[in-house]
């Protein structure tokens, strides 16, 4: 398991289920005693997000190397967003239009946003990826009324395929990517 992806400005430090309790109980001195850097305050409102992929790691020992990755400032250690994969490769509900694919999103905090950190992230986490079994693909779901996020896929050589309907966030387009031999 790779616990840290370095890219060029940033290093994608893997959550574990203990980063994610601490997290949970708003937790600071553990937070960052497990993760090595201090969570942003942004982290701590995605309650949600968080329970979820503590439980996912719990019910799906596998899933443990794909789930969320603090982005960090190398120079700093300032941690300026989270992204990661919602699930292992090729789960159920891609099949159907993107066999043996992963899924991830990921955000900026508010104060680090339009500095390239997103497109950097993204990156690194889908070359790293690439060289992992079963990942042929990669998958983004974006609302049509997330510009910046449109915008990076369409830089990342994304390709809108279909749209569906999420419980959460309503609408979204959904975008797939082949992997490619050379670096993305």
């Amino acid at each position: 398991m790779t616990a840290l992806i370095a890219c060029e400005r940033l290093d994608l430090i893997l959550m574990t289920p203990d980063s994610f309790s601490a997290c949970l109980r708003h937790d600071m001195d553990s937070a960052t005693r497990i993760l090595g850097v201090s969570p942003h305050p942004e982290l701590f409102r995605r309650e949600d997000l968080l329970a979820r992929r503590l439980a996912q790691c719990h019910e799906e020992p596998g899933y443990a190397p794909w789930t969320l990755r603090a982005i960090v400032l190398r120079e700093s250690r300032e941690m300026v967003g989270i992204i990661g994969f919602h699930t292992e490769p090729n789960p159920d509900y891609l099949a159907a239009i993107a066999p043996h694919a992963l899924e991830f999103g990921y955000t900026v905090f508010t104060p680090n946003r339009r500095r390239g950190y997103a497109e950097e992230a993204a990156r690194g986490l889908m070359n790293w990826a690439a060289g992992q079994p079963g990942v042929e693909r990669f998958v983004l779901s974006i609302s049509p009324d997330n510009g910046p996020s449109l915008a990076l896929a369409h830089k990342l050589g994304f390709v809108h395929m279909t749209e569906w309907v999420d419980e959460v966030d309503g609408v979204e387009w959904v975008f797939v990517r082949e992997v490619r031999a050379e670096t993305v």
